[in-house]
C-alpha cells in the first residue's frame, strides 16, 4: 500500500475519532470532552461510570454513533463497487433504487409480517430482497444494446425510485396502527434514533464481511474499469463477476437499511472524494471510501442531532442537503462529457 494511501487512512481515523467524540459529547445535553473520556474509558476498563451522563453516552449516544459508523462506511463501500460494476460514478445505492428497494422490502415486513419474522431475521432478509430486485431492474432498464449511458441508468434509476415509493405510500395508507405508521416514514426518511447495543453485531458483521471480500475482490473490479471486452482479454468473466458482486453489495445494502432506513447521496459523494484524493485502484479505494464514509455520517448525524435541538432532523434529510447538489453538480458535468465524446 502506498505511503500516500496510509496517511489518508491515518488522517481519517483520526477524523473519525474527533467526530465520535464530537458525537458523544453534543446534543441536547452538552457533556464535556474530558467527562466522555472518563465515561467511556472507565466502561470500556470494567468500571462503568453511574449517572445521568454516563446513561446517556453508553445507552443512547454512543451505539448511535457507532451505528452511524458502520452504516455509513457500509454505503459508501457499496457506493464505491456498484460505480465500478456499471461503470458510471453517478451509480449508488440510494439513486440505482437499491435502497429504496431494502426500504420497502423492510416496511413490507414491518407491516404484514408476524411476531419473531417481522422484527427478527425476516427484516434483513427482506431488506436483501428488495434490495437487489431494485439493482437488478435498474441494470436490465439501463442497458440497451451491450451500453449503458448516464441518462439512462439516472432515469431508470428515478423510475425505480417512483415505484417504490409509490409502493411505501399504499402500504402507509393500508397500515392502520400509528406505531406502523411512524415506522414507515423512518424508512423513506432514514434515521439512527433507534440504535440499540444488540442491534449492532449484524449490520457489523455485514459490515466486516462484506468490506473483506469485496478488496480481496479489488483487481477484478479495477479490470472492469477497462470495459468488459477489456476484462474478458484479462481473463475475467465480466458477466458472472458483476452478478457475484451485485449479490454481495445487495446483501450489505438490506442488512444496512433494515437497521437505519434510506440514507441517500453517501454512495455517491465519498468514493469520489476519495478516488480524487487516492486514485481508482480499489484496494486503496475500499478502505479509505470506508473510513470517509464513517466519518461523513457520524457528522450528518450530529448535524440531525443538534441543528434544530430538542428537535431532531432526519439525517437522510440532512445527506439529501448535501448530496442533491453535488449529484446536480457532477450530472451536469457528466452530461457534459458524453456530448463532447458522444
Amino acid at each position: 500500500m502506498r505511503l500516500r494511501t496510509v496517511a489518508v487512512l491515518l488522517v481519517l481515523a483520526a477524523a473519525l475519532a474527533a467526530s465520535t467524540v464530537a458525537g458523544l459529547a453534543l446534543g441536547a445535553v452538552r457533556i464535556a470532552p474530558d467527562r466522555v473520556f472518563d465515561i467511556v474509558v472507565g466502561g470500556l476498563s470494567g468500571e462503568r461510570r453511574t449517572g445521568a451522563f454516563a446513561a446517556i453516552i453508553w445507552d443512547v449516544r454512543l451505539p448511535r454513533v457507532l451505528l452511524g459508523a458502520v452504516v455509513g462506511a457500509g454505503l459508501a463501500v457499496a457506493g464505491t463497487v456498484l460505480q465500478a460494476l456499471v461503470r458510471n460514478e453517478l451509480a449508488d445505492p440510494f439513486l440505482l433504487g437499491a435502497s429504496s428497494g431494502a426500504s420497502a422490502g423492510a416496511v413490507l415486513v414491518i407491516v404484514f409480517g408476524t411476531g419473531a419474522f417481522a422484527f427478527g431475521m425476516g427484516l434483513p432478509l427482506a431488506a436483501f430482497a428488495g434490495s437487489m430486485a431494485a439493482l437488478v431492474a435498474v441494470y436490465a432498464m439501463a442497458r440497451r444494446g451491450g451500453t449503458m449511458t448516464t441518462g439512462r441508468l439516472t432515469l431508470a434509476g428515478v423510475a425505480v425510485q417512483y415505484i417504490l415509493s409509490a409502493l411505501t405510500s399504499l402500504v402507509l395508507v393500508l397500515s392502520a396502527h400509528p406505531d406502523q405508521i411512524r415506522s414507515v416514514l423512518f424508512w423513506t426518511l432514514g434515521g439512527l434514533g433507534g440504535a440499540r447495543w444488540d442491534e449492532l453485531a449484524l449490520p457489523a458483521t455485514a459490515l466486516l464481511l462484506g468490506t473483506g471480500l469485496l478488496i480481496a475482490l479489488a483487481r477484478p473490479l479495477d479490470l472492469l474499469l477497462a470495459g468488459e471486452e477489456g476484462a474478458r482479454t484479462l481473463g475475467l468473466d465480466a458477466a458472472r463477476f458483476r452478478a457475484a458482486a451485485f449479490v454481495l453489495t445487495s446483501l450489505v445494502i438490506g442488512v444496512l437499511v433494515a437497521y437505519s432506513g434510506a440514507i441517500g447521496f453517501v454512495g455517491l459523494m465519498v468514493p469520489h472524494a476519495a478516488r480524487m484524493v487516492v486514485g481508482a485502484g480499489h484496494r486503496a479505494l475500499l478502505p479509505v471510501a470506508a473510513l470517509g464514509g464513517a466519518v461523513f455520517l457520524v457528522l450528518a448525524d450530529l448535524v440531525a442531532r443538534t441543528a434544530a435541538a430538542p428537535a431532531e432532523v432526519p439525517v437522510g434529510v440532512v445527506t439529501a442537503l448535501v448530496g442533491g447538489p453535488f449529484f446536480l453538480w457532477m450530472l451536469r458535468r457528466s452530461t457534459r462529457t458524453e456530448g463532447i465524446t458522444g
